[in-house]
């Protein structure tokens, strides 16, 4: 009877052990360090592809040493080329893959590489300066009756040495919503690198279709959409684009 009574007591303080265990793992408190900014280029924020499913998003990383941790944190990029993440306090390495982005990283001068140290203690707003293979200085937009929206843009070449790449191909985007890039889309017109003479004058059309999918979305439902311009380099992935524009169907 000692002997049952014995077991009874250990496999009782077994279950009050892990008990107080997954308590614990429970009071972990939530990080409430808010880490916000954009990536820029000379103040002006690199436009890029909406989040989404965060597959073909652009994104950063985050590293930081010890606690166990075994992998990067991504920070992913929104569409104005803003971030936001929540992180606990401490030292990081930021890293932008090489893979991600219309640019490319700059040298950092404390690291000399194009790692940035980043020192958390408290919310902080930090903008990441990169340098990207072209940008879009301009780009205007309007829409006729016909439901034809024609854009005119304006692109910069930035790199020029050795690292730089040609345009493969400049794109008008339209959208019914707010998310514009070449996964959402209602109307879409493109030019080839090639045939473009002049990066300062550059014009695109597309035509909105008046029934979309037979759901009956397009001209007849809605009288305003969303357009930008996008610019797809040579062996690059990620697209850079202008800002989005909401433009009215008169």
């Amino acid at each position: 009877m000692k002997k049952y009574r014995f077991l009874y007591y250990l496999s009782l303080m077994g279950l009050l052990s892990i008990g107080i265990s997954s308590c614990q793992k429970d009071n972990f408190e939530a990080p409430k360090t808010r880490f916000t900014g954009h990536l820029v280029y000379q103040g002006k924020p690199i436009q890029v592809k909406n989040t989404g499913d965060q597959i073909s998003a652009v994104y950063f990383e985050l590293w930081q040493s010890g606690f166990g941790k075994s992998g990067a944190i991504n920070v992913y990029l929104n569409q104005d080329g803003s971030f936001s993440a929540l992180l606990f306090n401490g030292d990081y390495r930021l890293v932008i893959p090489s893979s991600q982005g219309p640019f490319l990283s700059l040298e950092n001068e404390q690291t000399h590489s194009d790692t940035i140290p980043l020192s958390l203690h408290g919310s902080t707003d930090m903008d990441i300066e990169v340098l990207p293979y072209y940008m879009v200085d301009k780009a205007d937009f309007s829409i006729g009756t016909d439901s034809v929206v024609t854009a005119t843009a304006s692109i910069s070449k930035i790199i020029t040495d050795n690292r730089a790449k040609d345009i493969e191909s400049v794109s008008l985007y339209v959208n019914r919503t707010a998310f514009v890039d070449e996964d959402n889309k209602i109307a879409f017109g493109s030019i080839a690198g090639s045939d473009i003479t002049n990066l300062s004058s550059i014009k695109l059309t597309a035509k909105i279709p008046e029934d979309i999918s037979g759901g009956n979305i397009g001209v007849a439902d809605q009288d305003y959409f969303y357009a930008r311009v996008g610019v797809k380099i040579s062996g690059v992935d990620d697209r850079i684009f202008s800002e989005i524009v909401k433009v009215q169907l008169k």
